[in-house]
């Protein structure tokens, strides 16, 4: 396999561009310290009510209202417990995403966040876009905080090497038919696209899609079982 068999690379972002202990330890830790001063500064903005709704449908209530009266609280602290209890559990849910990605964008843009991406990261977009191949993000955070992440890395802005960024509004990274829908929306049919990942089950839904697969094996991950079907690569360095 070469770089040059694939027109498109797919990158997931926890565990393949940056470490996990840093999405972890560093950004979600800033995420439950601002929370509540976030909900507090913006609980009767206009522009925030379908978020509210959005992170009650999370557990399946029908908005924030009907949230607060099942839980027997105001609507901060409702919502404070229901993004506490989301984040416990490490939900993929897309409320919970876009909540995340705004609170970030104030530590981004002050400064205090800085995005750690693996060494090899920067060498790889490069030189993957300069010899042509589209390179795009697949990350269960919102296209908002994915942008964020690359915007504000430890080695400068890296967008310009990004062509475009996927979400779970494309559907579950479980899901081969997210990876179908990413596919049309890119334009390119699914075998010209190579998808990067350390977590297995997404790599076995992008290949039941007809996609290319490779397994990152990063410090700080997982151990991953060895029966599966995918090409496994500790850096980016070793991908053309």
């Amino acid at each position: 396999m070469t770089i040059s068999d694939f027109a498109i690379v797919l990158l997931d972002i926890e565990g393949t561009a940056s470490p996990i202990a840093f999405v972890h330890e560093i950004m979600f830790s800033f995420v439950r310290r601002e929370l509540r001063s976030f909900l507090e500064r913006n609980l009767d903005d206009p522009n925030s009510a379908l978020l509210w709704d959005s992170l009650a449908k999370d557990v399946g209530v029908e908005n924030v209202e009907a949230l607060s009266k099942q839980m027997n609280a105001s609507p901060i602290e409702a919502l404070q417990r229901t993004v506490e209890r989301l984040m416990d559990a490490d939900t993929k849910a897309t409320g919970l995403k876009e909540l995340q990605g705004r609170i970030w964008k104030a530590g981004f843009e002050s400064g205090e966040l800085k995005a750690q991406v693996f060494d090899d990261v920067p060498r790889a977009l490069e030189r993957w876009t300069v010899a042509g191949i589209d390179v795009r993000i697949y990350s269960s955070g919102s296209t908002a905080a994915q942008q964020l992440v690359f915007g504000h890395t430890e080695f400068g802005d890296l967008r310009r090497r990004l062509s475009g960024y996927y979400d779970t509004t494309f559907g579950s990274k479980r899901d081969a038919e997210s990876y179908r829908r990413i596919a049309k929306n890119i334009g390119r049919p699914e075998e010209s696209i190579l998808f990067l990942s350390d977590v297995v089950a997404e790599l076995d839904a992008a290949h039941s899609a007809g996609m290319a697969t490779g397994l990152m094996l990063r410090p700080g991950n997982a151990p991953v079982d060895g029966d599966h079907i995918h090409w496994m690569f500790e850096s980016f360095d070793e991908i053309g």
